[in-house]
């Protein structure tokens, strides 16, 4: 129980210290380069997703001669 409180009590210091950061110009800079480089991160992963997917599908669609 003891380790549960110290670490809600970490996440929330950290939501304070985020949101300090967060009203200054630099701050919110600092947090759009974040933002951004996490949404082109997650855009990757799901077209790496989808075009394997879509290998993978037309492999097995075209049954196992396809392999030879």
């Amino acid at each position: 129980m003891k380790h549960i409180l110290w670490f809600a009590v970490g996440v929330a210091a950290g939501f304070v210290v985020a949101h300090q950061v967060n009203r200054t110009e630099p701050g919110r800079a600092f947090f759009a380069a974040v933002d951004g480089k996490a949404r082109a991160f997650g855009q990757a992963i799901a077209e790496g997703y989808h075009e394997r997917d879509a290998e993978l599908r037309a492999a097995t669609e075209a049954g196992p001669a396809a392999d030879r």
